[in-house]
């Protein structure tokens, strides 16, 4: 199968004006940047601190609510609920409840991290031809992608609910307040939101979006424009008094089966697949680096064993004398995530529906000979999978990538306890679906179009209450030694979220940047094909010295949503992507 369109980043990318020196391959400690400066066109944001709690969040309004629960005492966990369903109002092209998210919650009481899996699964209708054409070859993606036919049975909103009911404080009521303020009052059309709904040509042409989005005369309602959605402030009342079952039956679920089943491009959701709808409690996935313990989620993910296989390869090198920004900080990073994405395309789907051989990827003997095909002076081309303990089933390459939408976000709360949850309706705008004030999914386009490819199955092909595989990738990070809690981070950005989250790693943990700068570095990595740098940074000045060495090089726009908070001798330290409208709130 032809790998999918990926769809390009909405937010200009431009020069970068000295982030780091020049592209040689030495290692001087003292050239490192500590806080680069953001490229023209970028915000420039500065590294925030707290004392005693934060919240990260990819718009300032659902920052803003996060924190105003945190201040009232709530958990983080209360936080992030009322940040989600800001989010959902003031981000909509991203997360919502029309969508699915996977939770990382750290207990400080007890020490221990929870994991949640509140992935969108398939239709029990959903069967594996679900995405060829009457040809029997893959339809073509944005085909696929508008209408009822990609829309997987929500998550969010059980999540939420899951984890408010284990981990909560506050008033379930009161954690849905700000978000109906706002959506009855009204907010400001953001200059990203704009951008995107601009470039969206599907958008319009769907009724409820278009009355939505849209003015009278049929453009993009402007920059500042205020934007009032009454639909969704009496969904959340309705779930503010009867908890989720209030969007999983009666008139929201009506509404919801109709619009997925009523479409031109329809699919089989019925009332029954929303109803039936639970969350997974599943094992985080924890593995060491040097001094750490890193701990991310498992299947349905692949984000998790794709970033822990990339540092677990990298284990072996000194990264701390790799110089940020060097031809051979962006070959190691590159030749790591081949090696990851090789295993990951082979290997990686729902763990309920295919026999997933996860200890044997993140075995530290099998990435340490892996890490042996990494050469110093040229790249491998295209890795193969290996071979991990524990692997029992022959499956096929599947090289399905995720498109970039998605948000992040990262909390902790005064008493220690902290979230990092990523969350999304896949693509931008999903399905294009507006139902109620909210957006539906269109997340079932994450799985491989063809069930089978070369005669064997693929692991991530349509089944029936499956979970599409995913590549997000929250993670929180720890003192292997004393358990103490040092991180929670996490990105946006499809199948890119892998070398977003690995660089981020690498730069606070090897390279000590602080935790606004490292987010801020530029964008890198290998998803398995060509070295990508991200276009408009001073990694052009490095593009030379790789394909020197041999690498295919593309620039590409590179949008990370990372949002991250780290431990300091005096509190948090948090920080928020400048490619997008996030930030830190907190005391």
């Amino acid at each position: 199968m032809t790998p999918r369109h990926r769809r390009r980043a909405a937010c200009r990318s431009l020069v970068l004006a000295s982030l780091l020196a020049a592209a040689s391959l030495g290692t001087p400690a003292q050239l490192r940047p500590s806080r680069p400066e953001p490229p023209s066109g970028w915000a420039k944001k500065d590294l925030f601190t707290a004392k005693r709690h934060v919240v990260v969040a990819a718009h300032p309004l659902a920052a803003e609510a996060g924190s105003r629960m945190l201040d009232k005492g709530g958990t983080a966990v209360d936080a992030a609920i009322a940040t989600q369903l800001v989010l959902g109002l003031v981000e909509p092209h991203a997360s919502g409840l029309g969508g699915g998210a996977f939770l990382l919650v750290h207990d400080a009481k007890s020490g221990r991290t929870l994991a949640y899996d509140g992935r969108e699964t398939a239709p029990s209708g959903a069967q594996p031809q679900l995405f060829l054409g009457a040809d029997g070859k893959p339809m073509p993606f944005q085909a696929a992608v508008v209408g009822g036919r990609s829309v997987g049975v929500p998550g969010t909103p059980r999540l939420l609910e899951v984890a408010h009911a284990r981990h909560g404080k506050l008033a379930w009521a009161a954690l849905f307040q700000p978000a109906i303020d706002i959506a009855e009052k009204g907010f400001a059309m953001s200059p990203r939101l704009f951008t995107l709904v601009s470039k969206d040509a599907s958008l319009a042409k769907e009724p409820a979006a278009r009355d939505y989005f849209f003015g009278a005369d049929g453009k993009p309602r402007p920059v500042g424009a205020l934007i009032r959605n009454p639909a969704y402030a009496r969904t959340l009342r309705a779930m503010a008094a009867k908890g989720s079952d209030a969007f999983y039956s009666g008139e929201i679920a009506a509404d919801i089966v109709a619009a997925v089943r009523g479409h031109a491009n329809p699919g089989s959701m019925t009332a029954e697949d929303l109803a039936r709808y639970r969350v997974r409690d599943v094992e985080p996935l924890c593995g060491g680096y040097r001094q750490w313990k890193l701990c991310g989620m498992p299947p349905s993910s692949s984000g998790g064993i794709a970033v822990l296989q990339i540092l677990g390869v990298l284990e072996g090198r000194d990264m701390a004398k790799v110089r940020p920004g060097s031809a051979e900080s962006v070959h190691l990073l590159s030749e790591a995530g081949r090696l990851a994405f090789a295993d990951r395309n082979r290997y990686v789907g729902d763990d309920r529906f295919v026999d997933v051989p996860v200890k044997g990827l993140v075995d530290a003997g099998y990435l340490a000979g892996r890490a042996k095909l990494i050469a110093a002076e040229k790249p491998m081309g295209r890795a193969q999978p290996g071979t991990p303990p524990g692997l029992r089933v022959a499956l096929a390459d599947d090289p399905v990538d995720e498109v970039a939408g998605t948000s992040q976000i990262a909390i902790v709360d005064g008493q220690g306890n902290a979230v990092s949850m990523t969350t999304t309706i896949e693509g931008y705008f999903g399905s294009k679906q507006m139902v109620h004030g909210f957006l539906l999914n269109n997340e079932l386009t994450d799985f491989n179009f063809q069930p089978v490819e070369d005669g064997r199955v693929v692991a991530n092909a349509v089944a029936p209450g499956k979970r599409p595989r995913s590549s997000m990738a929250p993670f929180l990070v720890y003192d292997a030694g004393t358990g103490r809690l040092e991180q929670a981070l996490g990105s946006p950005g499809g199948s890119l979220i892998i070398n977003y989250v690995a660089k981020a790693l690498v730069a606070t943990l090897d390279w000590k940047m602080d935790m606004q700068s490292a987010i801020a570095l530029p964008n890198l990595g290998s998803r398995g094909g060509p070295t990508e740098i991200e276009t408009g940074t001073e990694l052009a000045g490095v593009a030379a010295a790789l394909k020197a060495m041999g690498h295919d090089v593309r620039a590409i726009d590179m949008t990370s949503g990372l949002a991250g908070i780290r431990r300091t001798a005096t509190g948090w330290e948090a920080g928020a992507d400048p490619r997008r409208e996030g930030v830190a709130r907190g005391r």
